[in-house]
C-alpha cells in the first residue's frame, strides 16, 4: 500500500528518486524565488535600519552573506543530495537510527510547523487591511479578533491543499507566482526611494548624491532602536548566512535537491538570496525607513500596511501570495518529516494534518512577531545533524568508518550521533550564554558545525571498534 501511494505521488519518500523524475534548473529558480521573495521579507528588511545599520555595512553585509548561502547549498547540501536521493529524514534514519531520528524530526516538524505559521501570519496581515478587522500588535500574543482567525483559517487552508499535492505542485505555484512577486518588491523599493527623495527635498542626480541619502537618511548607523542588537558588517554578513542554516548547513534541501538532475542547480538558491534577500530586504527596509522618518514614534512592522502604502492594493496581493509561496515549501518539508516518522500514513493525510498545525500557529502572532529570533534557534538546533550527514557521506569513508551506521548495526539509536548533537547544543548555548558579543547566536553556529564534525569522528571512533567499514 505504502509503495502504491509512493508512486502516485511521485514523491519517493523511502528510496531513491529515479533519474527518469528528476528536475532541470527552471523548476529551481522559481522555487526559491518564491520562497525567500516573501512576505517576511517586510519583516525581516526593517530589522536593519532598527538595528542602526550603516549603508556600506548592510550592502557589504549582505551580498557577502547571500554569496557564502549560495555556496552551501552548492558545495555542501546539493553533491549530497544528487548522488544519494534521499530525503534528509530517511538519510537520518540509516545514519542514527529510528528512536534518535523519530526525536529529531518531531522536532524539525514541529519547527516547520511553526516557522510555516509565520507566513500565514503575515499573508493575513493584507488581508486585515482589505476587511478592516482589527490586527495583533507587535506586542499581542493572542488572537485578538474573529476576522483575524477566519483570515488565518482561509489562508492556511489553500496552501496546505497545495503542499499535500507534492513537490510538483510547489514548484508550479512557485514558477507561476515568483516573476509578479519579484517585480512588486522591486516597485516597493523604487516607490519608496521615491517617496524619500520627496519628502526629504534631497537632489538625487547621479550614483554618489543618491549614496549620500543612503548613507545619511535610510541606512544612517548609529545606534540602534531600544531593544535592537547593534548590527555590524559581520552581524549582516552572517545573518544573511546562517538565516537559512537549517535548509543549507542543517541539509534539510536534501529533500528538495534529492530531485535535481546536477547538483550545480543548486545555483538556483541566488535567485532567492539575491532577489529576495538582498532586493526585498533592501527594498522593505527602504519602506520601513520611511515609515520612522514620517513618524518616529511608529515602529510597528506589519507587511500588509506597510506594502499596501507603497504599492496600495497590488502590494496587498503581493503580500498576501508571497507568504503562500513561502509556506507550500515549508509545509511540504514539515510533512516529509512527519511521514518519516509514521511512514504507513500517506504523505498526502500528514502533510494536511501538518498544514492544520501551522494554521494554527498562524493564529498566535507572538509566533511571527520574535521570527529572527525563532530562525536563529531553529537553524542552531538542525545544523549538528546536518554535519552528522556530512561527515557521515564524505569522510567516513575516508577513515575506515561504516556510513549508515545504524542500518548496518540494525540499532535504534547512534549514539555517536546522538552526542555529537546534543553536546554540539549545549557546547553552543553555553557560548551564547556568556554574553561575550563574539559568542552572540548568529556567530556560534559556524564553530558549533566543526565541533559536531569532530565529535561525531571521535565517538564513532568508539562505537565502531571492530566494524568492518
Amino acid at each position: 500500500m505504502a509503495e502504491e501511494q509512493q508512486e502516485k505521488h511521485g514523491e519517493f519518500e523511502r528510496e531513491p528518486v529515479p533519474v527518469s523524475k528528476t528536475k532541470g534548473l527552471k523548476a529551481f529558480v522559481g522555487m526559491y524565488a518564491g520562497e525567500h521573495c516573501a512576505g517576511t521579507e517586510l519583516m525581516i528588511g526593517p530589522l536593519f535600519v532598527a538595528a542602526g545599520v550603516s549603508a556600506f555595512d548592510v550592502l557589504g553585509g549582505l551580498f557577502l552573506g547571500n554569496l557564502l548561502a549560495v555556496l552551501s547549498w552548492m558545495f555542501l547540501c546539493a553533491p549530497i543530495a544528487v548522488r544519494a536521493r534521499l530525503t534528509l529524514y530517511y538519510q537520518l534514519e540509516k545514519i542514527c537510527g529510528r528512536h534518535l531520528v523519530t526525536l529529531y524530526n518531531l522536532a524539525n516538524g514541529v519547527m516547520f510547523c511553526f516557522l510555516a505559521g509565520s507566513m500565514i501570519t503575515v499573508s493575513a496581515t493584507a488581508i486585515g487591511v482589505w476587511f478592516h478587522f482589527p490586527m495583533p500588535g507587535l506586542g499581542d500574543l493572542l488572537p485578538n479578533s474573529v476576522g483575524w482567525v477566519l483570515a488565518v483559517l482561509a489562508v492556511g487552508a489553500i496552501i496546505s491543499v497545495v503542499a499535500a499535492w507534492g513537490y510538483d505542485m510547489v514548484s508550479k505555484v512557485a514558477n507561476i507566482a515568483a516573476p509578479w512577486m519579484v517585480l512588486v518588491f522591486l516597485g516597493f523599493g523604487i516607490i519608496g526611494l521615491r517617496q524619500f527623495i520627496e519628502v526629504t527635498g534631497a537632489q538625487v542626480n547621479s550614483l554618489g548624491s543618491l549614496w549620500e541619502l543612503c548613507q545619511t537618511s535610510i541606512w544612517k548607523g548609529g545606534d540602534p532602536l531600544p531593544g535592537q542588537v547593534k548590527f555590524t558588517f559581520w552581524h549582516v554578513t552572517f545573518f544573511a548566512w546562517f538565516c537559512n542554516m537549517a535548509m543549507h548547513v542543517g541539509m534539510s534541501d536534501l529533500s528538495v535537491f534529492r530531485f535535481a538532475k546536477k547538483s550545480w542547480h543548486s545555483v538556483a538558491s541566488a535567485s532567492g538570496m539575491y532577489v529576495g534577500h538582498f532586493m526585498a530586504w533592501l527594498a522593505a527596509s527602504i519602506l520601513y525607513a520611511l515609515q520612522l522618518h514620517m513618524d518616529p514614534s511608529n515602529t510597528d512592522v506589519l507587511p500588509g500596511p506597510l506594502a499596501y502604502r507603497a504599492a496600495g492594493v497590488a502590494g496587498l496581493i503581493c503580500v498576501i501570495v508571497a507568504g503562500w509561496t513561502t509556506a507550500n515549501p515549508t509545509i511540504y518539508r514539515a510533512g516529509l518529516a512527519f511521514q518519516a516518522i509514521m511512514p504507513k500514513v500517506s504523505r498526502f493525510r500528514v502533510t494536511i494534518f501538518t498544514g492544520l498545525l501551522a494554521t494554527l500557529a498562524g493564529m498566535f502572532p507572538a509566533i511571527a512577531m520574535r521570527l529572527l529570533g525563532f530562525v536563529a534557534i531553529y537553524g542552531l538546533i538542525l545544523m549538528p545533524m546536518g554535519a552528522v550527514v556530512f561527515t557521515d557521506f564524505w569522510i567516513f569513508p575516508k577513515l575506515g568508518l561504516k556510513q549508515y551506521y545504524a542500518e548496518h548495526k540494525k540499532i535504534a539509536i547512534n549514539w555517536a550521533a546522538a552526542i555529537a548533537w546534543i553536546a554540539t547544543l549545549a557546547i553552543c548555548v553555553g557560548l551564547v550564554k556568556t554574553g561575550k558579543p563574539q559568542f552572540q547566536i548568529f556567530f556560534v553556529a559556524l564553530p558549533g558545525w566543526f565541533i559536531a564534525s569532530a565529535l561525531y569522528i571521535v565517538v564513532s571512533k568508539f562505537t565502531q571498534k571492530g566494524t568492518e567499514a
